[in-house]
């Protein structure tokens, strides 16, 4: 497929700075169980990305890529909540869900491409 391991596709790297990103914004946070959601969601994108390239089969990996999916789509939402009660900043808010979209389209691109080439 091109790649030796997980950790050289630009989406996983993408997701796990993702994931740092969110830490930083949530840190003084006080809404635990809102920053708690969070925080397992971002995780889990780039720990599904990881485990399903690990699997033995295609399918499998292609059923973690949709399973990190929808853990982006899961954060937009806590994202677009976090900002409506005041946890982040608008500007902040925004730039997580631009790079959760373009997460989610590489996500989209690779799953096209392992279920062409299976």
């Amino acid at each position: 497929m091109g790649y030796e391991s997980f950790e050289e596709l630009e989406v996983w790297k993408r997701a796990c700075r993702l994931a740092v990103l969110v830490y930083e914004l949530l840190g003084r946070c006080e809404d635990f169980g809102l920053k708690g959601q969070m925080t397992r969601a971002v995780v889990s994108i780039a720990s599904n990305i990881a485990e399903g390239a690990e699997r033995d089969s295609r399918a499998e990996y292609v059923r973690f890529l949709h399973i990190a999916k929808g853990s982006a789509a899961e954060l937009r939402t806590q994202v677009y909540i976090a900002q409506q009660i005041g946890v982040l900043e608008p500007k902040d808010a925004q730039a997580v869900v631009s790079e959760l979209k373009e997460i989610s389209s590489m996500l989209h691109g690779l799953i096209k491409y392992l279920k062409l080439n299976s």
